[in-house]
């Protein structure tokens, strides 16, 4: 009987472990794998599109080439419905609806915001992370990519604060007792000197009616000896002033509301130590540690503008929008697609009027008008009002830019009296007042005669393409003239057109005769042709700086076409998986994949 349960007992087993080997075989599944690498997928680029894991994501989103590209959790693109959540006020249930005044959600027996503007959880959910899409893609491309090299430098900076701080801590400790001897000498002061002065005070009040009550025997004896009508003898005068003048003893009180030793501001300083604590602000990245020029400029996209005749000026407003102006009245904003999205009805025209639009931090349009005034156009593109209206009809506006730096607004204008033509640019605060004039050279001639395009540097340079003597003008901030490029080789033709700069400081410039776009540094020195007559377009007219990509667009004046180049890139990072040996040295390793886990079964 045993030996027949035992093999029942076997048989039962083997049939056990061979159904769970068919289950198992029957529901064997595999990880979706990353598009770039062996790593299990939990992102997803909609632009690409393509399967990315957490590094790969992170390179993705960090890499200038995609840093626009749309990158959701895999969940998101299989319209995941995120897990419902107990009400804290009623745990019996779960939240159904969103309260848009109060910003809460609330469930069924939540009869409060019953009244107010409801929404469904999971609506509100996608329009909350769409209104954050900027922010959370900022966090990913920027701030992801600087935070190893800010912790980099805050370490360094915590050891070497550790290094300055341990002398001045034993001096403060070494000066600490001559600071009580200080302050005890003050205290003794206040108790002796300062705190007596109520005595003083008493005493001086109880010598006063001393002294009125003197006077007062004074006049008595006056009234009764001096008098003519009365007669008096020698020592009767004599007795009364023994008996009725008892005499008066008065002290001269001398306290000195005074301290022993003085006690100020710089000896107190100079008790506890040299140190000096400068409010700095937020640290900062310098681009040069990040950004490097690429071998060449490399086409990324191109577009066609409907509905314009020649790109005479663009502004770019995001990664995927650009505004977009001609000669004939047509002010354009398009998406990447050529998808007409505005037009501006009432913008200025005519072959001169060149870079007359801008755009602000807030992503509003700034414009000159048919009448020369300046417009702002709202965000939501409804609402249009005059920023600056023009007050002098002999100066016309010819240009503008907004300056990312100061939120200033920079204008060329130009003007002709008897024949002869001057130009000017002006700023205006972030109220459209006046606060500055850069109009002559340092030598008091004039610097500007038709200043077509306008721009600022990093450095706060204030940069001008001056049309009519072919010249591009580059001021100081304070006005004072820096320098004068007239082309490559030095004192050749030039045509300047389009002009801005990027995030290392070069100037970029369209130019008219050699149809190339020539780039210089900070201080005038030319580097190179970045763009010689490129196939993509013909004659590149317009420029503008994408500071968030940086990428550069390019507009042509001989057709509607625009074309966006990458010719810088980010240099390779401090990361995590790059820091230096602990033996000191510094060269990077490979980044590396844990290929262990990827495939799964």
């Amino acid at each position: 009987m045993t030996q027949t349960a035992h093999i029942m007992d076997t048989a039962s087993s083997q049939y056990i472990t061979a159904s769970s080997q068919y289950i198992t075989a029957s529901f064997s599944f595999r990880l979706h794998q990353c598009s770039k690498c062996p790593g299990d997928t939990e992102y997803h680029c909609v632009s690409c599109p393509c399967d990315l894991c957490p590094q790969c994501k992170e390179n993705h989103v960090k890499d200038l080439q995609t840093i626009d590209h749309d990158v959701v959790s895999h969940r998101d693109k299989i319209n995941y419905i995120p897990k419902q959540e107990i009400c804290v006020r009623h745990p019996s249930h779960v939240y159904t609806k969103y309260c848009e005044p109060c910003e809460l959600p609330f469930c069924f027996h939540c009869r409060k915001h019953r009244t107010h503007r409801l929404l469904d959880v999971k609506t509100a959910y996608k329009t909350k992370r769409q209104q954050h899409r900027g922010t959370i893609h900022t966090i990913r491309s920027e701030a992801l990519f600087y935070r190893p090299v800010l912790l980099t430098e805050i370490k360094a900076d915590v050891k070497t604060c550790h290094t300055e701080f341990s002398p001045l801590q034993s001096e403060m400790l070494t000066k600490a007792p001559k600071l009580k001897n200080l302050i005890d000498k003050v205290v003794y002061d206040l108790l002796n000197n300062v705190l007596c002065y109520f005595d003083f005070k008493h005493r001086c009040k109880k010598q006063k009616i001393k002294m009125i009550r003197h006077i007062g025997r004074l006049r008595r004896y006056e009234h009764r000896y001096v008098q003519p009508e009365f007669t008096f003898s020698a020592l009767q005068f004599l007795s009364f002033t023994k008996t009725a003048l008892p005499q008066i003893h008065l002290t001269l009180h001398t306290s000195q509301l005074s301290m022993t030793e003085s006690l100020n501001k710089e000896d107190v300083m100079e008790s506890l130590s040299a140190i000096q604590i400068t409010e700095r602000g937020n640290r900062r990245v310098g681009n040069q540690c990040l950004l490097k020029l690429t071998s060449g400029a490399e086409l990324h996209q191109s577009l066609t503008v409907p509905d314009v005749d020649r790109c005479y000026h663009i502004s770019c407003v995001t990664s995927d929008r650009v505004w977009v102006s001609d000669y004939r009245n047509n002010l354009m904003l398009t998406d990447t697609t050529g998808v007409p999205l505005h037009r501006v009805e009432d913008s200025c025209s005519g072959l001169y009027r060149y870079g007359l639009h801008t755009v602000n931090s807030e992503s509003e349009l700034i414009y000159i008008d048919r009448n020369y005034n300046i417009n702002k156009l709202s965000k939501d593109m409804k609402t249009t009002t005059t920023f600056i209206e023009r007050t002098d009809s002999t100066w016309r506006p010819r240009c503008v830019y907004w300056s990312p730096s100061t939120g200033d607004l920079l204008v060329g204008m130009f003007r002709t009296e008897t024949g002869k033509v001057t130009g000017k640019v002006t700023r205006y605060n972030q109220s459209g007042q006046l606060t500055q004039t850069i109009q002559n050279h340092n030598t008091g001639r004039g610097l500007y005669r038709y200043p077509i395009y306008i721009t600022e540097n990093n450095n706060g340079d204030v940069v001008v393409s001056d049309f009519e003597p072919g010249v591009v003008v580059v001021t100081e901030r304070g006005g004072r003239h820096r320098f004068s490029y007239t082309g490559h080789p030095s004192g050749s033709r030039l045509w300047p057109h389009g002009i801005c700069t990027d995030a290392l400081s070069h100037i970029l410039v369209c130019d008219g005769i050699t149809y190339t776009v020539q780039m210089i540094n900070k201080d005038g020195q030319f580097l190179s042709h970045l763009l010689t007559k490129p196939q993509e377009m013909r004659e590149p007219h317009s420029l503008s700086y994408d500071v968030n990509t940086h990428r550069l667009w390019v507009g042509s004046q001989l057709q509607n076409k625009v074309c966006v180049y990458r010719y810088i890139t980010r240099q390779h990072a401090l990361t995590d998986e790059h820091r230096p040996r602990p033996d000191g040295d510094t060269r990077y390793t490979t980044p590396r994949h844990d290929n262990s886990s990827t495939k799964r079964k």
